[in-house]
């Protein structure tokens, strides 16, 4: 179990710092309905991640990646690919990702939230006019839709069944993952609830230390969660 939970940790923060979802909460609780579509976007993101990790438990379980204690080969390519997949976006977002969370950081709407961030959909600066349902969806689709922090969650799947683990102690652990991959987006959300414009310049000081450091911190971590995923699938292949 301590194997586990010491593989799950780099992988929670992956999404933790994820920039791509903070961007599009800023765009979010700068709208006219900040309260109860922050809430519907919070409901989004929770369903993404519970999803995508209860998903990727049922479909490794189901392709049987632990028949006898022993992974088959398959899971070692596998391993190798999000490995490649995500040294190559650790690349991506230290290069790309501190110019953007500047701009975001001073963005007063969420047109220039949007133009601060091309990577997010181009219908983002309507996100004025979104209603609860449409914020569902974009929770759940920043999450879904985000490779990054879609292959964290399914590479925590992939370990949940190689542990092998009672299945109390895999919902345990599964719901205290889950649970940190959430608390990033709720914190900012339950403040908005509960104080309104009050919580604003807490807000805009964490944008502004968001802006600073998650960047840098998340390209790094995505480079560890790739290197440690290439010598598991090297490892596994010799």
């Amino acid at each position: 179990m301590g194997e586990l939970i010491t593989g799950l940790i780099p992988l929670a923060l992956g999404i933790l710092l994820s920039p791509l979802a903070y961007m599009a909460l800023v765009a979010v609780l700068l709208s006219r309905l900040a309260r109860v579509n922050g809430f519907a976007f919070l409901i989004g993101w929770s369903l993404g991640v519970v999803g995508v990790l209860t998903l990727s438990i049922w479909v490794f379980g189901l392709l049987d990646a632990n028949p006898f204690g022993t992974p088959p080969p398959w899971v070692s390519i596998v391993r190798l690919v999000l490995g490649v997949f995500l040294v190559g976006a650790a690349v991506w977002v230290y290069r790309r990702g501190a110019v953007h969370m500047k701009q975001m950081s001073q963005a007063g709407s969420p047109r220039e939230v949007a133009a601060a961030a091309p990577q997010l959909p181009g219908w983002l600066q309507a996100v004025d006019q979104f209603n609860p349902v449409q914020s569902v969806l974009l929770g759940l689709g920043i999450f879904v839709l985000n490779p990054v922090d879609a292959t964290c969650a399914a590479i925590a799947g992939l370990d949940f069944v190689l542990a092998d683990l009672p299945d109390a102690e895999t919902v345990a652990i599964a719901t205290g993952f889950a649970v940190l991959g959430i608390l990033p987006i709720a914190i900012p959300v339950v403040l908005i609830l509960l104080r309104g414009a009050k919580a604003q310049p807490f807000l805009d000081r964490t944008r502004q230390w968001i802006a600073s450091h998650s960047g840098v911190l998340n390209a790094a971590l995505l480079l560890v969660i790739g290197v440690l995923q290439l010598q598991k699938g090297v490892s596994g292949l010799i």
